[in-house]
């Protein structure tokens, strides 16, 4: 397989020769791979079927498990996700290569713990590379999406398995266009989505952990930039309730929401990796710096979702700006 992804702001272009690892980036991609013909990658992701480590003779041992030279850096069992990973930068692309080589422990994991492993290895193939190319421009990883519906163009806010991918589902199915379910990068003004499938109860696509069940993200937007703030929580009473947000509470929920998100607790190991061994890109994302950047200005919200499915986020957004 080759062929060309745009995600968190960047230009994927993916070579597979596994036929099973072209099945599984096929799917964690959402299906918006494209032939990407005359597009230039800013990032370039090859996967091949050569079982042989990297020869990494003569370089200089960066940590346990990683070695470096000028402009390239070798990583075994990335992310215990089982690839062995080379990576060369140059100031125009990066390219990261992986060779699967799992230990027999993280085979026999991939074997039996099959959705945890599909989700693991689309964020090292795909995600991964993808975060810490726009890092290098300056984009944070955030667990937050946008969308656009009505008068409203609100990020939203959610720690996991508030509701978030259940009301945005909801909000597309109705016309709206979402960056994303739970990943982006982000710099204080606009917010880049990062492709992946919907996971969300009674999808009918491939099963995931916590009873969800994935299903392609429509009409997706590659980029919004939002005009107010909007922090999601578990409500107690029986429809959804909106009011007013301190904007350094939204501020506080952005950040811990990203730094408790799942998705992302291998991506800080990660990250630092390469950034050590690169001298590239922030040692730690600045992801503070640009959640108060978000909420400076803007308007913040908190939603309070209820026990039962009611009037749509845009609604009760737009009841607010016809008021105003």
């Amino acid at each position: 397989m080759t062929a060309m992804l745009r995600t968190a702001g960047e230009r994927l272009s993916i070579e597979s020769e596994p036929s099973w690892v072209t099945e599984l980036l096929s799917e964690g991609a959402g299906g918006e791979l494209s032939a990407g013909n005359g597009v230039e990658p800013s990032v370039r992701v090859v996967v091949e079927s050569d079982r042989r480590g990297f020869d990494t003779d003569g370089w200089e041992v960066l940590t346990r498990g990683a070695w470096r030279r000028e402009g390239e850096l070798v990583m075994t069992n990335a992310c215990t996700a089982g690839f062995d990973l080379h990576v060369r930068w140059t100031s125009e692309r990066t390219d990261f290569t992986f060779r699967w080589r799992p230990p027999a422990r993280d085979r026999a994991a991939a074997r039996v713990l099959r959705s945890r492993f599909h989700l693991l290895a689309r964020a090292l193939l795909i995600q991964y590379p993808a975060l810490w190319c726009a890092g290098r421009r300056l984009r944070v990883p955030l667990h937050a999406s946008a969308f656009t519906a009505g008068f409203a163009t609100p990020l939203l806010v959610a720690a996991s398995g508030v509701g978030r991918s259940t009301l945005l589902l909801e909000e597309c199915r109705s016309g709206a266009r979402a960056t994303g379910d739970n990943l982006a990068v982000g710099d204080g003004t606009t917010l880049w989505g990062l492709v992946e499938p919907l996971r969300v109860e009674g999808a009918g696509g491939r099963r995931m952990p916590h009873g969800r069940t994935e299903t392609p993200m429509p009409d997706r937007a590659s980029a919004l930039m939002p005009d107010r703030v909007v922090v999601l929580q578990r409500g107690s009473g029986d429809g959804p309730r909106l009011g007013p947000c301190r904007p350094e509470v939204a501020a506080r929920s952005l950040v811990t929401a990203t730094y408790m998100a799942g998705e992302l607790r291998r991506y800080w190991s990660f990250a630092a990796t390469l950034s050590a061994g690169s001298g590239a890109g922030p040692a730690h994302p600045p992801v503070a710096d640009v959640a108060s950047r978000f909420v400076s200005g803007l308007p913040c919200h908190v939603l309070a979702l209820g026990r039962r499915p009611g009037e749509r986020l845009s609604a009760l957004l737009d009841t607010l700006e016809i008021a105003a």
